[in-house]
């Protein structure tokens, strides 16, 4: 009973703070809670990269399996290197050479894989309409062909500019319109599911912390 109740009592306890200090105004409070989640956190996430260094630290000894021990030993080195480098920059020995690192490996890397999703959106729009042919398939389609292609027309210089235009706007309604609205759906329904969550770890009866 003790260990089921103390953390509930401590959520709960903390959840009506924050709400408090947040409805009437109250800085302090609501600022000193933040601070320890986010100091928490970062004990979490400290944890979890040496779990992580640790794991794949010892799979490198054991025998190959399927190539997991080149990963393993290719995610050991990396955090090596790039924490060497944090730790250089901190005692001054080189400037700025994380930025660096991000730039010329982590930018290019995302850069790739988002411009690989436009692709991978056209392709599934494709499958969904060969197993469900559907108004709504076909014109997920249709809107991710018209997006790829304004794009792609848009940037050539043998495009008159009657035609770039025209198509520049029926991109930017699409964007600004479409896509908006939709977007704001979904905010709207996730801010709904928080607040039916916290309403519900506020009552106790929703206890992830006991899992």
């Amino acid at each position: 009973m003790f260990k089921r109740g103390l953390p509930l009592t401590i959520a709960i306890l903390f959840g009506v703070l924050t709400l408090i200090s947040l409805l009437f105004s109250i800085p302090e409070i609501s600022s000193l809670i933040l601070e320890w989640a986010s100091f928490l956190a970062a004990i979490a996430l400290l944890l979890g990269a040496i779990n992580l260094f640790s794991v794949h630290a010892q799979r490198m000894g054991r025998q190959p399996v399927d190539g997991q021990n080149v990963y393993s030993s290719i995610l050991v080195l990396s955090m090596l290197i790039v924490g060497g480098l944090g730790l250089t920059d901190v005692l001054g020995v080189t400037n700025n050479s994380m930025a660096l690192v991000f730039n010329w490996v982590q930018a290019p890397l995302e850069a790739a894989l988002a411009s690989l999703l436009a692709f991978f959106l056209l392709l599934s729009g494709i499958r969904l309409l060969q197993r469900q042919r559907t108004i709504w398939a076909g014109l997920f389609l249709v809107t991710a062909v018209l997006i790829l292609l304004s794009n792609a027309l848009i940037a050539s210089p043998f495009l008159p500019q009657s035609i770039s235009s025209g198509l520049q706007q029926m991109r930017d309604f699409i964007q600004n319109v479409i896509v908006t609205s939709g977007m704001r759906g979904i905010l709207i329904g996730v801010a709904l599911g928080a607040i039916t969550l916290s309403v519900r770890l506020l009552l106790g009866l929703e206890r992830p912390y006991n899992k």
